[in-house]
């Protein structure tokens, strides 16, 4: 179960109450750390640890890396725990051992922070790390008559684009196997064309910003959801990661309560700025009955969605909830 905070994805372990809290600390270099408390007792809470990158930690030296925004764990049977950092340029992304990382000495040294870790993968400046979704065990049609490589482990990475009308480097969906945990490798790339909608004039941000996170069988390893900003909701086919195939997607209709987002700098007469009233799909987010909400971060409200049609055929509605 994941619950949400503005732009900040906290995790909590339903079966366990372990949290993983994205929050700041007094001291700290980064307003965006981790915090994890036990809260199965939540009259009780018991702190853990502070958790985060080397450099981030109070006393350290030199620049900070960029905060965190998107942990998930998959508990005590999964014993992983991937954490995000810095939504839209120079990202992170780690592995973690959740058993070592709550388990092991919580002052945060270098050499603390860095003892769970399985394997870092530091991106280049144009590519953020705003939150990562894993696909574990995967079994691949393309592969099922060869002898070795049939199931695949992959990690989704969302980038989280932060300027209006497409003035950076756009932010994108990426996919890596992490087959083989300390070394991860990029296997394949995706975003909506700019031309299916003019999106760059469009107003407002074009880009991802999340993803949903619920490990419903319903959509798990089979549909992938993601929060697009002026796009709406796109829905992916990831059955095979290496060739990504959109299969629907959603752009609710502007009110007269969306916002507009603006461009430029208004400082006096004949300046440049300009605004637009945009759709900013912010989040999304699935249930195990397979209903889709999104919701705007430029207050349009809520939306209730599901998959219709020949999309809905990708996903596996014989496991949705009664």
């Amino acid at each position: 179960m994941s619950g949400l905070q503005d732009t900040h994805k906290s995790w909590w372990e339903c079966d366990t109450g372990i949290a993983y809290l994205v929050s700041g600390v007094l001291g700290w270099r980064t307003s965006r750390m981790a915090q994890i408390y036990d809260l199965s007792d939540p009259a009780k809470p018991v702190f853990i640890r502070n958790f985060g990158l080397p450099g981030q930690q109070p006393g350290a030296k030199g620049p900070a890396p960029g905060g965190l925004h998107g942990p998930v764990s998959t508990g005590p049977k999964g014993n992983r725990v991937y954490f995000a950092y810095d939504n839209s340029r120079d990202g992170v992304i780690e592995i973690v051992d959740r058993q070592k990382l709550l388990t092991g000495p919580g002052e945060p040294t270098d050499e603390n922070l860095r003892a769970p870790v399985i394997a870092r993968v530091d991106l280049p400046a144009d590519m953020g790390a705003h939150n990562v979704f894993p696909m574990l065990r995967m079994a691949l049609p393309e592969f099922a008559k060869q002898r070795d490589g049939k199931v695949k482990d992959f990690l989704v990475l969302i980038g989280e684009t932060v300027a209006n009308e497409c003035q950076e480097n756009r932010q994108m969906l990426r996919i890596f196997d992490i087959s083989t945990e300390s070394k991860p490798v990029g296997v394949s790339t995706w975003t909506v064309p700019e031309d299916s909608g003019n999106f760059c004039t469009a107003g407002g941000r074009f880009g991802m910003h999340s993803s949903n996170e619920n490990f419903t069988p319903v959509y798990y390893n089979r549909v992938v959801f993601i929060a697009h900003f002026n796009a709406g909701v796109r829905a992916l086919d990831i059955r095979d990661p290496y060739r990504l195939k959109e299969i629907g997607y959603y752009i609710p209709a502007v009110t007269d309560k969306t916002d507009q987002r603006c461009t430029g700098q208004g400082r006096g007469q004949g300046d440049d700025q300009h605004c637009k009233t945009a759709i900013q799909t912010n989040n999304v987010e699935v249930d195990d009955r397979g209903y889709i909400y999104a919701v705007d971060r430029a207050n349009t409200g809520m939306h209730i969605l599901e998959l219709t049609g020949a999309a809905r055929q990708v996903a596996d509605f014989t496991k949705a909830a009664r």
